[in-house]
C-alpha cells in the first residue's frame, strides 16, 4: 500500500521485490503496526518523506535473505523472527553518535518515511537495526511493543521512576503507547492517572481495566496532584495542563514526533524547578532492554487486525480515535 503524495490515500501497488545489499536482509512481513506517526507522514506534518513510500516501522516478519555481511559481526540469519522498528540506520559518525545518543543522529534514516516500511509484503533493513522478538509474543500482538511500546518506554524513563520520586504518572492520550506504558508503571508500583478525550467512556475504562486508578478528561485536573506526565496525543495545548497537574519539580514529556503549537502560558506554572521535555526516536539499546523487559512482567498487547488492503480503513480509524489498544496490519 503505496503513500504516492503526502495527502494520501494510500494505492494498491504492485512493485518488485527488493534484494537486501550489503549489511541488510530482506524480510517477509507478517504484521505491520500502525502509529499516530504514520498519519502524520501521510498528512504531510513530516516534510520530505521517501516518494513513493510505503509506511509502517512496527513490523514483524522472517529473514527471508541475507545481504553480503558489511563487517559487523553475526546478525539475523534466514529464517530468524525478526522486529524492525523507526531507527533504521544512523551514520556512527556525528557528534551524537559518538556520544551513544544514535537517536539523535544527523543522518538519520527512518523506517516508513525516508525508507521503505511495513505496509507491504516484503521490505529491506540493514541487519544492524533488527530485533530478535522475544518467545511468546503472536506477530501481531508483537508489533505494537516495536513503536508503542519502544517510545512509550524511553518516555517512561524520562519522565522517572519510584526511585526518583515519581510515584503518581499522568498519561494524556489514552492509545497504542499508552496501554503498554500503563502495565510497565503498574510493574515499577506507579500510580497511574489516565487522561482521554472529552467524553471518551470507553477510553476511560479502558485505562481503568489496565491498571489506572482515574480516569478523566484531558482538560480535567486530577484527584491529586502528579509526580510526572507523559504526553502522547499530539496537542500542544495539553501541555499547559500538564504542568498545572505537576508537582513543583515535576517533569512533562512530549512523545510525539509532531506536536501541534505550544501556547502561550504564564511563567508561574513552569516555574518551581518543572521540566518540559520531548523524547525523539529510541536507541537500539532501548530496544534491547525493553524487549528483555516485555515477557518479564508480562506486558500485552491488544490489538484490532486490519488486512493490508484495509490500511486507509486502519488510518482513518486511528484518527478517529476509535481504536482500544493498538490497530496492526495482516499480512497474509
Amino acid at each position: 500500500m503505496a503513500l504516492e503524495r503526502p495527502g494520501g490515500p494510500l494505492r494498491a501497488a504492485r512493485v518488485p521485490r527488493p534484494a537486501p545489499g550489503p549489511g541488510q536482509v530482506l524480510v517477509e512481513v507478517r504484521a505491520c503496526g500502525v502509529c499516530r506517526t504514520d498519519l502524520h507522514v501521510l498528512d504531510g506534518e513530516l516534510p520530505d518523506p521517501k516518494l513513493p513510500l510505503m509506511l509502517g516501522h512496527q513490523i514483524v516478519g522472517t529473514v527471508a535473505e541475507v545481504g553480503p555481511p558489511a563487517g559487523e559481526g553475526a546478525g539475523p540469519r534466514e529464517g530468524d523472527r525478526v522486529g524492525i522498528p523507526w531507527l533504521g540506520w544512523t551514520c556512527g559518525e556525528c557528534r551524537f553518535c559518538r556520544m551513544s545518543a544514535e537517536n539523535l543522529c544527523d543522518r538519520a534514516l527512518f523506517t516508513g518515511y525516508t525508507l521503505d516500511g511495513g505496509y507491504a509484503e516484503a521490505v529491506v533493513a540493514d541487519a544492524r537495526f533488527c530485533f530478535p522478538i522475544p518467545d511468546g509474543y503472536p506477530d501481531l500482538q508483537a508489533a505494537p511493543l516495536l513503536c508503542a511500546g519502544l517510545i512509550g518506554f524511553r518516555c517512561l524513563r524520562m519522565a522517572g521512576g519510584p526511585a526518583a520520586g515519581v510515584e503518581r504518572l499522568g498519561i494524556y492520550g489514552f492509545g497504542a503507547a499508552a496501554h503498554i506504558v500503563t502495565q510497565v508503571a503498574r510493574h515499577r508500583n506507579q500510580r497511574v492517572f489516565a487522561f482521554t478525550r472529552a467524553g471518551d467512556d470507553d477510553a476511560q475504562q479502558f485505562a481503568l481495566r489496565l491498571g489506572a486508578e482515574w480516569a478523566g478528561a484531558a482538560g480535567e485536573a486530577p484527584p491529586e496532584e502528579l509526580d510526572a506526565a507523559i504526553l502522547f496525543a499530539p496537542a500542544g495545548d495539553l501541555v499547559p495542563a500538564a504542568l498545572r497537574a505537576v508537582r513543583k519539580g515535576g517533569t512533562v514529556v512530549c512523545g510525539g514526533i509532531h506536536m501541534s503549537d505550544i501556547p502561550t502560558f504564564p511563567y508561574e506554572i513552569l516555574w518551581g524547578e518543572r521540566v518540559v521535555r520531548s523524547v525523539a526516536n529510541l536507541t537500539r539499546a532501548d530496544g534491547a532492554e525493553f524487549l528483555r523487559l516485555a515477557p518479564e512482567i508480562p506486558i500485552g498487547t491488544e490489538v484490532e487486525a486490519f488486512a493490508l488492503e484495509q490500511a486507509n480503513e486502519a488510518l482513518d480509524r486511528l484518527r478517529a480515535g476509535s481504536i482500544r489498544g493498538a490497530a496492526v496490519l495482516r499480512i497474509d
